[in-house]
């Protein structure tokens, strides 16, 4: 008994690989097929997508259930579905909206604190201290702006000498809950 907990019978091992092989070349194979994009986390979409793929692999390579074909089935309708979102969110604005999350100004120019914003992401000044210290920011005041996407990644847009009009092209679509933009 006990030794069967630790050496179990050699054909469900041999199953374990042949599943996780075929597992393995069928994701790959599919990756390739749907390109760059499966794997690049771009939108939440995305990262639920890659979540999901992963827990199918796992499912299927380590329990009987569900059997190798219904495991490809379900990751190759998953990539399926992703591609044809992917498609949709670029023709149509609306599919993008309601797929995605917007992204969030934390900070702005000059170090200023947007706290409504920080309230609605869930994100504590020692988070976004956190955040500056990591992008190397001494002085908050050198900051343009700090933008929570939607994904959840923190990026810190630094000072580069020229004030960054609040109507940059790089911020487009970035959500302010705490203030109109301010005059240019």
């Amino acid at each position: 008994m006990m030794l069967e907990w630790f050496a179990p019978a050699l054909w469900p091992i041999v199953w374990v690989a042949a599943s996780t092989a075929g597992m393995y070349l069928a994701v790959l194979g599919l990756a390739r097929w749907s390109g760059v994009r499966s794997f690049a986390q771009m939108s939440t979409f995305d990262i639920a997508v890659t979540i999901a793929i992963g827990s199918l692999l796992a499912t299927t390579v380590a329990a009987k259930n569900p059997p190798l074909l219904q495991g490809l089935a379900a990751v190759a309708t998953l990539y399926t579905i992703q591609l044809i979102v992917s498609r949709l969110r670029v023709r149509w604005d609306r599919v993008e909206r309601t797929v995605d999350n917007a992204p969030i100004l934390l900070m702005g120019s000059g170090g200023e604190l947007k706290h409504a914003n920080m309230r609605v992401a869930r994100i504590t000044e020692d988070d976004l201290r956190c955040h500056l210290r990591k992008a190397n920011v001494v002085d908050p005041a050198q900051v343009q702006a700090v933008v929570m996407e939607g994904t959840g990644t923190i990026h810190v847009l630094h000072h580069h000498g020229a004030a960054l009009p609040w109507a940059s092209w790089i911020l487009h679509n970035v959500r302010d809950y705490s203030a109109t933009p301010p005059a240019s």
